[in-house]
């Protein structure tokens, strides 16, 4: 190994204050901070349709009637 830091010298890297830290305005800002939008680009859909509730209810209570049989049949 040739034991050099892959970290580049502060003491030779611009724009750094005493103690390593950045004045203000000499970074760019985040890539979410360069656009102009702000929230979803298109209206998000308010809640879930009925179908998909009532087929995981339906599923729900199925679960729980075979879960008590069972409990039934085993305490029986």
């Amino acid at each position: 190994m040739s034991g050099h830091s892959p970290d580049p010298d502060p003491r030779k890297t611009p724009g750094l204050e005493p103690g390593g830290g950045v004045p203000p305005g000499e970074t760019p800002p985040a890539e979410s901070g360069t656009g102009t939008e702000t929230g979803p680009r298109h209206k998000a859909k308010g809640g879930w349709s009925k179908g998909p509730t009532v087929v995981i209810g339906i599923v729900v209570v199925l679960c729980v009637a075979f879960f008590i049989a069972y409990a039934v049949i085993v305490a029986g």
